[in-house]
């Protein structure tokens, strides 16, 4: 499902659940930001992919555990944010850039 940015917050903004067309990490960063990270963390955690990995780092940053989310930055070969919502954006821009 392509989209873009705003797009994709105005889903967030006016559905409860993602569409089932959208990646698994995007699913995930949809319930994060409605507020509901162990839903979030419960669909990603299945998945070991790059994208995967980085928003299950994204996720237990954001829950404060920062060894658990070193894990798994350098399993998506990725840098640790400098604060969430830039970060959030970040992840988001690069998987719509993917059509995922």
């Amino acid at each position: 499902m392509r989209m873009t940015f705003q797009e994709f917050l105005e889903l967030i903004e006016k559905e409860d659940t993602p569409p089932s067309s959208l990646s698994a990490p995007l699913q995930a960063l949809f319930y994060e930001k409605k507020g509901q990270w162990a839903r979030a963390h419960n669909l990603i955690q299945r998945y070991e992919d790059t994208d995967s990995c980085w928003v299950h780092a994204f996720l237990h940053r954001k829950e404060g555990d920062i060894a658990n989310s070193k894990y798994w930055y350098a399993k998506a070969g990725k840098a640790m944010g400098k604060d969430f919502d830039s970060e959030w954006k970040e992840i988001v821009l690069s998987l719509i850039g993917k059509g995922l």
